[in-house]
């Protein structure tokens, strides 16, 4: 069973993205701010992050860094989720290694096929 981070700090959003992807079948952990995340992203291994570029105590951009220019977790998808759609914003995220950007409010079941596209692809 793939294993998902979700880091989102707009609680609905959070519960209703935990709620699809475990349905969809993945094993779940959940960060309600960047700080929790970071934490999660340090002490497990995921083969997928999905988290929110503006968050409390530590964005989205930080987290998606720390795991590029980990050795060991550097293959992992990165999906950066954001109400911002700032074309500098975007740019700066694939120049730091995001696999995908995805803009709020999104469809759920799109979403879900993009993950299960990165999964699948990095599952060896």
């Amino acid at each position: 069973m793939s294993k998902i981070l979700i880091a989102e700090d707009e609680v609905l959003m959070l519960k209703a993205l935990e709620f699809k992807l475990k349905k969809d079948g993945y094993q779940v952990d959940v960060a309600a701010d960047g700080r929790q995340a970071m934490e999660k992203v340090k002490n497990e291994t995921y083969d997928l992050i999905l988290t929110d570029i503006m968050m409390p105590f530590v964005g989205g951009m930080e987290i998606l860094s720390y795991v590029k220019n980990d050795p060991i977790k550097k293959h992992t998808p990165v999906l950066l989720i954001s109400a911002v759609g700032l074309e500098n914003i975007v740019l700066e995220g694939f120049s730091l290694g995001a696999d995908d950007f995805i803009y709020k409010p999104f469809n759920l079941n799109e979403l879900s096929v993009r993950i299960k596209r990165y999964v699948k692809q990095n599952a060896f």
